[in-house]
């Protein structure tokens, strides 16, 4: 005769589990648009576009950032907010400058509204957090956001970018960007222990 399992949470999903789906489904919701722009139905992002999208995708993670300092109280989790903060604005300052100096206008996109109405509903679910959820949350987020910002880059804005400063401007963020994604997931990994 087998023991009867006493666990009563046996097939229930834990909170952490249950946040951890939900980022990851908004984040991937986003950049859905992003990789159905270049099914053979849509035409692809514009140079226009392609700013607009780094404008938007680079701002979504200064929001985020600017609120993981108001919120957090570890030291860790407030030093890398405000890495995130002071690298994507960088960004955001350079393909200002670019577009200016092109004289082209970012134009929006299905996938920078996208982008922005995404994050604007993880803002509303990362304010509802605190403590260590909070922290847990925005770090796996960014680790989510991070991978797929780069996929972005790779499969889409990169390959789609025609002017070459446009495409320079993208390829010398890419190392940025993935060295915030190790930096996030050795956070997530000491948040996880």
């Amino acid at each position: 005769m087998t023991k009867p399992n006493m666990n009563t949470n046996r097939g229930k999903p834990s909170m952490r589990k249950i946040i951890a789906l939900t980022i990851t489904t908004a984040v991937l919701a986003a950049f859905t648009t992003i990789h159905a722009q270049t099914a053979p139905a849509a035409a692809p992002p514009n140079d226009a576009q392609i700013a607009q999208i780094v404008l938007t995708a680079d701002s979504v993670d200064v929001d985020y950032g600017n609120l993981a300092v108001k919120k957090t109280k570890n030291a860790e989790v407030k030093a890398f907010a405000e890495t995130m903060i002071r690298d994507h604005t960088a960004v955001n300052n350079k393909a200002a400058a670019l577009a200016k100096k092109l004289g082209m206008t970012p134009e929006a996109s299905d996938t920078s509204k996208s982008l922005k109405s995404d994050g604007d509903k993880e803002m509303a679910k990362l304010k509802a957090m605190h403590g260590a959820e909070f922290d847990k949350a925005y770090i796996d987020n960014e680790v989510t956001y991070h991978t797929s910002v780069i996929g972005a880059l790779n499969t889409v804005l990169l390959p789609n970018a025609k002017n070459a400063e446009l495409k320079a401007l993208l390829e010398s963020g890419k190392p940025i960007f993935e060295s915030h994604l190790e930096h996030a997931k050795t956070l997530q990994n000491s948040l996880n222990k």
